[in-house]
């Protein structure tokens, strides 16, 4: 039997194909067995055109059957089978795709779908096995045929016998080396478990004979003796479906109960909790696909570290093509877990490639925006279990704000809370505009390490005092979010620690401007006690019963530079601090004095009221040492 050779081309390409392209050599079985589901695909369009009802879609399966002694993988087909001719023709000359030729030739109906288009799944085979054998029976034909291969040399074709249509796979295992465990493809649990990862959804049952236990039964006539062992096993054998065939996503919303979903999340993505929320929808047009999406009801572990990955399953016609396909989620909506299927996307020489990657993008904006109207929806609908949502992933959303200086606030503004002065509770923007006071001009914030830290900043009084609600932003990324937003609904935000809050009549700042002129030689004497530490001291605008406070020029304040600071390898910023004292506290009129009479103990005072301001911002003090001999040398006086 004359041996035939791939062709120059081809073989480079099988080469490539062993040792390059896939990257996970466990694949192979996934393309062998959707190779088999099209044989079977093309032999039952057959029968529906021809009106040969002879077959029907029960009659087919995908059969596995591994043998450790002689080291073989056999998978065996009922499908249409290959003539002579097909067997040269497709698996000869490497890319040459039969299912591609079926779907050029005929226009299959709409639940006839075809796999494989690109030809070389099948040389994925020689990744694991160093010789393949294919034995084939076309359908309707008396003839029956032998390719075998053991890789780029070559390969025959000789006549043979089979006793029905359809195709059979012998792959002879590979031995192990210590890089490759190839002994596992011959275990069936592990194809077991490949089945289940990568073809479960494959319509046709994909069988296997599996090895059981169980307890033997005893005869009824033997009396048992005391002290003799009761419970003796014995094994058997079960042919097991090892896929589940119908995909939970392409059943109407309306036949799919809440426990389906909630078991189908928390088995396929290992959470022990219900998802919080569900998302099954159906796209057709530009971008045709069915998705299943689910919001979970907690962070995992992991999720704000570098460890976590984002992306969701990718299939093509119920094929597992990506475990994670990160490029069809935004980064801000990267907790969202679950699946996307589309007979549109095209794939390449390996299905773990996409070809033309502009399908992908059509479908990642429709998630976005179907995310988007999903969790909107949710917070008009269920407050309280969007703002447990928000408590486990509102965090990623103001990032998402942040990110890629403000390209996507438009998309994620409506969907922060932001906890408020006088409601209370966690509010939207949209919420915080509609309740604006005639006449105010901004939506006020505050900044600190907690709800009841910002309560208490000196900086709210004047804001308060008017009745305007203010936002308190308790999360590093906040302050950052929100200076990138800039505005809302046409309103721009302040904080309470800003030069001009908007606040004072034109009377009352004439005021404090002739205040600050007469008492300009104890404020500049003031600063520069203060050596540095401050741009300016002021007389405040803001301060009602509080002695002092900081607030900051320029771009960067306190908070932010805190959060700055905090991070590693990251050069070190100053916001631009300046000490502000209220001119109708009794410690204004003691100031006063001290420059008159004993300016020595002013410079004491001056250090004492700024380290008062940082410690109530939160602030580590440079030399508390220092601070406690200062307090005790005043108090002696």
């Amino acid at each position: 039997m004359a041996m035939k050779q791939f062709k120059a081309e081809s073989k480079r390409l099988l080469d490539l194909m062993i040792n390059s392209i896939y990257t996970h050599r466990e694949i192979f079985l996934r393309e062998l067995i959707s190779n088999a589901s099209d044989a079977i695909d093309k032999l039952y369009y057959k029968t529906l055109t021809s009106g040969d009802t002879g077959l029907n879609r029960a009659d087919f399966y995908i059969e596995l059957k591994p043998d450790k002694e002689k080291r073989t993988l056999t998978i065996t087909d009922n499908g249409c089978g290959m003539t002579k001719e097909e067997l040269e023709n497709n698996l000869g000359t490497i890319a040459k795709s039969g299912s591609l030729n079926f779907k050029k030739d005929n226009e299959p109906k709409e639940d006839i779908e075809i796999i494989g288009q690109f030809g070389v799944g099948f040389y994925s085979a020689f990744m694991v096995s160093d010789h393949v054998t294919v034995i084939s029976k076309a359908y309707g034909s008396d003839e029956a045929y032998r390719w075998e291969s053991s890789g780029a040399e070559g390969y025959t074709i000789e006549p043979c016998e089979k006793e029905s249509h359809g195709t059979t796979i012998i792959l002879n295992i590979k031995p192990d080396t210590e890089e490759n465990h190839f002994d596992e493809y011959l275990d069936t649990y592990t194809l077991k478990n490949l089945v289940r990862k990568y073809s479960d959804y494959i319509r046709y049952p994909i069988k296997m004979d599996v090895e059981k236990t169980r307890l033997k039964e005893k005869p009824k006539d033997v009396e048992e003796k005391e002290g003799e062992h009761k419970d003796e096993y014995e094994t058997y054998v079960e042919t097991e479906t090892l896929n589940s065939m119908v995909p939970l996503w392409r059943k109407n919303r309306n036949e799919v109960k809440a426990e389906e979903y909630n078991e189908f999340y928390k088995s396929k993505f290992n959470d022990y909790q219900d998802p919080a929320l569900v998302i099954h929808s159906s796209t057709e047009g530009t971008a045709t696909y069915k998705a299943l999406l689910f919001i979970p009801a907690r962070a995992p572990f992991n999720f704000y570290t570098r460890d976590y990955e984002k992306g969701l399953q990718l299939y093509s016609n119920g094929v597992m093509i990506m475990e994670k396909c990160a490029d069809l989620l935004p980064d801000y909506f990267s907790f969202v877990r679950g699946l996307v299927d589309s007979q549109d996307l095209s794939l390449n020489i390996s299905r773990e490639m996409l070809q033309h990657d502009r399908q992908l993008k059509l479908i990642a904006g429709r998630l976005e925006k179907k995310i988007k109207s999903e969790l909107e929806s949710m917070l008009e609908k269920d407050r309280e279990k969007y703002e447990n949502f928000f408590k486990n992933f509102g965090l990623q959303l103001k990032y998402g704000v942040y990110q890629d200086y403000g390209l996507h606030k438009e998309v994620l503004q409506d969907l922060l809370l932001f906890y408020s002065s006088s409601e209370k509770k966690m509010v939207t923007l949209k919420e915080y505009v509609s309740r604006m006071k005639e006449g105010q001009k901004f939506i006020y914030y505050a900044c600190g390490d907690s709800v009841e830290h910002v309560e208490q900043l000196p900086q709210t009084e004047a804001v308060k005092e008017k009745g305007y609600e203010i936002l308190y932003l308790t999360d590093d990324v906040d302050e950052f979010a929100v200076r990138m937003l800039m505005k809302y609904d046409d309103k721009e935000f302040k904080s309470v620690s800003a030069d001009d809050l908007g606040l004072e009549t034109e009377e009352e700042k004439k005021e404090a401007a002739k205040k600050v002129e007469e008492n300009k030689d104890m404020l500049n004497f003031m600063k520069e006690a203060l050596d540095g530490k401050v741009k300016q001291v002021i007389l405040s605008q803001r301060l009602k019963t509080h002695p002092v406070c900081l607030s900051t020029g320029g771009a960067i304040s306190i908070e932010m530079e805190k959060v700055l600071n905090a991070l590693p390898n990251q050069e070190k910023v100053s916001a631009e601090r300046v000490l502000e004292i209220n001119a109708n506290h009794p410690i204004f009129q003691k100031l006063c004095d001290l420059y008159q009479n004993d300016k020595d103990t002013l410079k004491q005072y001056a250090s004492l009221l700024y380290t008062q301001a940082l410690l109530i911002e939160g602030v580590k003090i440079d030399n508390p040492l220092e601070f406690s001999n200062q307090i005790c040398e005043l108090m002696t006086k």
